[in-house]
């Protein structure tokens, strides 16, 4: 699978190069080269980005637009404008989409010709160009897809367990890529109490603590979850991403659930610096 994506993304990176040769010359990109875009009256326009959308840009006051979700810009004619204009057939501005690894720009015209009138747009690596910004972390795409690929794999024999108010929870698996590690935890609710979640904490915790020690813990954020879920009945699985990370050999990992009740029910898992450093790769 790893070769696979390899191969995939050296196929994406010789289109982008490819066409960028062809439309950049003397790093310059010329208003002609850029692909038309028609919209029209009461039609709004979508851009669908393969990754999160980091800018955007509208060069003119003839388009409103916004960011209903993160990877989709929507922009709209504004009806006035064709007033400025006095005829149709004539181009509106340019906009600008910035993702996390490229950059798309588009020419957009007014038209009153149906058959034109374009109501999405996916972005294509033909109509984008990479942005160079040296040793850039990995795209939320990218962590999506090494998630569900952890997501598909198999528990380990001597999965990581612990068990709580009726709740047991493991870690299936740890794996790294790159500078990341995924872990991917399953929880079971063995009452019949639905279980409403509250938030997931990741703590480096000493190993052994005792009632007259000042606990110092050390939160690690995930970059990236693949699923937000608010409640489960029976069973919950999930897979978060990390930033690489490191703790001395008298610490562990806490990954604690709570849950959303006065006095809810917590369940806590502890990960060695062993099974980090033991971790697979994907």
């Amino acid at each position: 699978m790893k070769k696979i994506l390899i191969l995939l993304s050296m196929v994406f990176l010789l289109a982008f190069n490819g066409y960028s040769q062809e439309k950049i010359k003397d790093g310059t990109l010329q208003k002609s080269k850029l692909e038309k875009i028609y919209i029209t009256q009461d039609v709004s326009l979508h851009f669908v980005s393969p990754e999160p959308i980091q800018y955007a840009d509208i060069s003119t006051k003839s388009m409103l637009g916004d960011l209903p979700v993160k990877n989709v810009l929507r922009i709209k004619f504004i009806p006035d404008s064709a007033k400025q204009y006095g005829f149709v057939n004539r181009s509106l501005g340019i906009v600008t989409v910035v993702g996390e690894k490229f950059i798309a720009q588009y020419d957009v015209w007014y038209t009153e010709n149906e058959e034109s009138v374009q109501t999405q747009i996916e972005i294509l690596p033909k109509n984008t160009n990479p942005l160079n910004v040296g040793n850039i972390p990995m795209s939320q795409n990218d962590l999506h897809n090494y998630a569900l690929q952890t997501l598909k794999k198999g528990t380990k024999t001597h999965a990581i367990r612990s068990s709580a108010y009726g709740m047991d929870a493991q870690v299936n698996n740890v794996y790294t890529v790159d500078d990341y590690v995924f872990i991917d935890v399953t929880y079971s609710n063995n009452t019949n109490l639905k279980y409403d979640v509250d938030e997931f904490r990741f703590k480096i915790d000493d190993k052994r603590i005792t009632k007259a020690t000042n606990v110092q813990s050390i939160e690690v954020k995930p970059v990236y979850q693949l699923y937000d879920k608010a409640s489960f009945k029976k069973t919950y699985r999930n897979v978060f991403a990390f930033k690489k990370f490191t703790f001395p050999d008298n610490k562990v990992l806490a990954i604690e659930l709570t849950e959303k009740q006065i006095s809810g029910r917590v369940i806590t898992l502890q990960l060695d610096y062993s099974d980090v450093l033991n971790a697979d790769t994907l």
